[in-house]
């Protein structure tokens, strides 16, 4: 799973290299401070941040749609100082639907899902969501949370691979101009400690092929 609302949070950040200096600023020494977080990047799997429900749920035609809701306002809080750290995701659904006549409660499954490397899930949790419509209203919003867990071993890079990125280098020296991250020893070892954590509907396969497809 790939994701294509990918939402990046200011998450708390573990400087890999020590002293004052600032993300991003070219240390006194030469190179230029490296900083990586240990917490995992918050998004929605492509489509998986909407669900639309039919009546009858066989007919996908336009005049059967039933409940249409979205996943907005994706946002993420870690707390990276225990061990496993936690990443807890807070979102808003937003949904609207056909028939007004009565009160109605709406059940929508979701799940968060722990990835690491990009592409291995690690961890998956479902949880639900109701949303309650009033009689005669069309509209309606309601929030849902989720967290999922890294161990901290999973999410630190080995120290070998830390030296290599940390390196002070100075102009003449025959690695200067060479990014660590081109070896591929080291682009492995950071893909490995990198991880997502991802949330969306859980859809059955006609959901997900109808927002492939609309």
């Amino acid at each position: 799973m790939r994701p294509v609302k990918a939402i990046l949070l200011a998450l708390p950040v573990i400087a890999v290299l020590g002293g004052c200096a600032g993300q991003g600023e070219i240390d006194a020494t030469g190179g230029i401070t490296a900083v990586r977080s240990a917490c995992p990047v918050v998004g929605v799997p492509a489509g998986t941040g909407d669900v639309t429900i039919f009546a009858p749920e066989s007919s996908q035609d336009a005049s059967a749609i039933d409940v249409v809701a979205s996943m907005t306002n994706v946002r993420g809080t870690c707390t990276d100082t225990t061990d496993p750290i936690a990443a807890t995701v807070t979102f808003e659904v937003r949904a609207s639907r056909t028939r007004t006549d009565a009160a109605r409660d709406v059940v929508l499954p979701y799940f968060i899902t722990m990835v690491r490397g990009g592409s291995n899930v690690v961890a998956k949790r479902v949880g639900r969501v109701t949303v309650h419509f009033d009689a005669g209203q069309a509209r309606a919003t309601t929030t849902g949370q989720a967290t999922g867990y890294v161990t901290r071993a999973a999410a630190t890079l080995p120290e070998d691979v830390r030296k290599q990125i940390t390196a002070k280098r100075k102009a003449g020296d025959e690695d200067a101009a060479t990014d660590p991250l081109t070896r591929p020893e080291v682009r492995q070892a950071v893909l490995r400690a990198s991880f997502e954590a991802l949330v969306g509907f859980q859809l059955t396969d006609a959901q997900l092929r109808y927002n492939a497809t609309r």
